[in-house]
């Protein structure tokens, strides 16, 4: 017995060694070089002291809620406008990713509106953007129709519309800039300005590291990120951006994990120069988050300060004294594109292999109750009945860790994405399960050896397996076997941890 545990022991450390070096063979590899100190954003100039002037928003204001006809459904927004006589700027809010309700505005929208801004906040479409598909172009078609309804407001001067974009809407807004001149200014909040998935990675390596993860967290999830085919995720900014003519706020919050601050800024200073545009504004808050407030509270010092005096001040504002000032940005990794996924870790092989290894563990009982059906099923021999009963346990086990193991990475990933908004001591809990993740696909490999080992062995004293018996040994062998080589390539198996 001790031999055949050592036996045992010596066969699992082997296959532990061989799914460990898959983890190192066959994934594209993610490891975002630092990124070299720019001179230019480390003596960044103090923001100049107009800008910041204070703001008296304390105009009464009115509010209109509207309907606007867009391609497959209307869109339903909210129009704040001062009520002092006159023809005043105005600006359409242009929602990031998600659901995009005009909700997520109100406080700023009130504000612009009382200190003399006409603003209109609209719901994001639901028909033709969801998680897998959107269609930038189509946003940005949406966001002209509000253009052409403030347009015919006679409390709106249309020479000074402008387009608000925050996060995502960093790149629906300058599509809609380049195809129309009625867009008479643009603000970019938060706005990436390189790919999706260089943006998406970039936060997820920053985020990861503010939580302290172990590095293979991030590798599982970059492995995951390559084998997703959402054709949006390679979006290239530049050509709409180059033929950008209006005049540009940027503004970046410096404790931001989601954008790479400094790299967009560079896309963006580089794509307006390749366009002749010089009327830039690009500003560092600090403080700042990604919806430019303070750990998700209040906006960050000088935002709407920043905001409403340059609108309020066009066109003299477009060009200003200093095109980059503000708070140093630190950006400590570039943003480095997150290889593709080859042919055979895709997302439908993938997909593919969880059906097969589905299949495999249900396969045995199914054929079971097919005998049954069937009234063909007989009382196994007493030898057969004997040697298959620890057989059956062991893979009713490793169905159960199989089960297991893919709840566990969902509800992971789960943990990672709510801990990627609040941080606050999240580390623990994000090693936690880390340590979970990879203690039962050890143990679903442990449990695979041994099965082997069992069914080996019974063979050996004579057990004769039934048809349905073959299926059962078959499916959850194989199964977890599939399941096996996939958490291999994901690395849960891989060193260091």
């Amino acid at each position: 017995m001790r031999r055949g545990r050592g036996t045992l022991s010596v066969a699992a450390g082997l296959v532990l060694v061989a799914l460990a070096s898959v983890g190192y063979v066959l994934p594209p590899g993610f490891d975002p070089p630092p990124l070299r100190a720019d001179e230019e954003f480390v003596t960044l100039a103090a923001q100049p002291a107009g800008e910041l002037r204070p703001v008296i928003a304390i105009d009464p204001i009115s509010r209109r809620e509207i309907s606007v006809p867009a391609q497959g459904q209307a869109l339903e927004g909210t129009v704040r406008a001062p009520l002092r006589p006159g023809r005043h700027p105005a600006m359409v809010f242009v929602s990031g990713s998600g659901n995009g309700s005009r909700e997520e505005f109100t406080e700023q929208a009130e504000f612009l509106a009382k200190a003399g801004v006409v603003t209109l906040a609209y719901d994001k479409r639901t028909i033709g953007y969801n998680f897998r598909d959107r269609d930038f172009g189509l946003l940005a078609d949406d966001t002209l129709r509000m253009v052409s309804y403030l347009a015919a407001r006679p409390d709106v001067d249309p020479a000074r519309i402008g387009l608000w974009g925050v996060s995502e809407g960093g790149w629906v807004v300058p599509i809609a800039a380049a195809r129309s001149s009625a867009v008479g200014f643009v603000v970019l909040v938060s706005s990436p300005n390189v790919s999706p998935l260089r943006q998406v990675a970039w936060a997820l390596n920053e985020q990861l590291l503010r939580l302290r993860a172990p590095i293979g967290v991030r590798d599982l999830l970059t492995r995951a990120m390559g084998a997703v085919g959402f054709d949006f995720l390679r979006h290239d900014a530049m050509p709409a951006m180059r033929q950008v003519r209006q005049p540009v706020l940027a503004l970046y919050g410096t404790t931001d994990p989601s954008i790479p601050f400094v790299e967009s800024t560079r896309a963006l200073t580089t794509a307006l120069a390749e366009g002749g545009n010089d009327r830039y504004t690009i500003r560092f808050l600090a403080g700042g988050d990604h919806a430019m407030r303070v750990n998700g509270g209040p906006f960050t010092r000088g935002y709407l300060e920043t905001l409403t005096n340059w609108i309020e001040g066009l066109p003299g504002t477009a060009v200003p004294s200093v095109h980059l000032a503000g708070a140093t940005p630190v950006q400590r990794f570039e943003a480095s594109d997150v290889p593709a996924a080859p042919w055979y870790a895709g997302g439908t092989m993938l997909g593919l292999t969880i059906c097969l290894a589905a299949v495999g563990y249900v396969a045995g009982p199914v054929a079971v109750m097919l005998v049954r059906l069937r009234g063909r099923y007989q009382v196994p021999a007493e030898t057969n009945a004997r040697l298959w009963q620890p057989i059956k346990r062991r893979l009713s086990r490793m169905v159960w860790t199989g089960l297991g193991l893919l709840l566990s990475v969902v509800a992971f990933i789960t943990v990672l994405v709510l801990f990627s908004v609040n941080q606050a001591g999240a580390w623990p809990a994000v090693l936690t399960g880390w340590l979970i993740v990879r203690v039962l696909a050890v143990l679903m490999l442990v449990q695979e050896v041994t099965a082997v080992a069992a069914v080996v062995a019974g063979l050996r004293e004579g057990m004769r397996p039934s048809r349905w018996q073959h299926v059962a040994i078959a499916g959850v062998l194989g199964g977890t076997g599939l399941l096996l080589v996939a958490a291999a390539y994901y690395g849960l198996f891989s060193f260091p941890w």
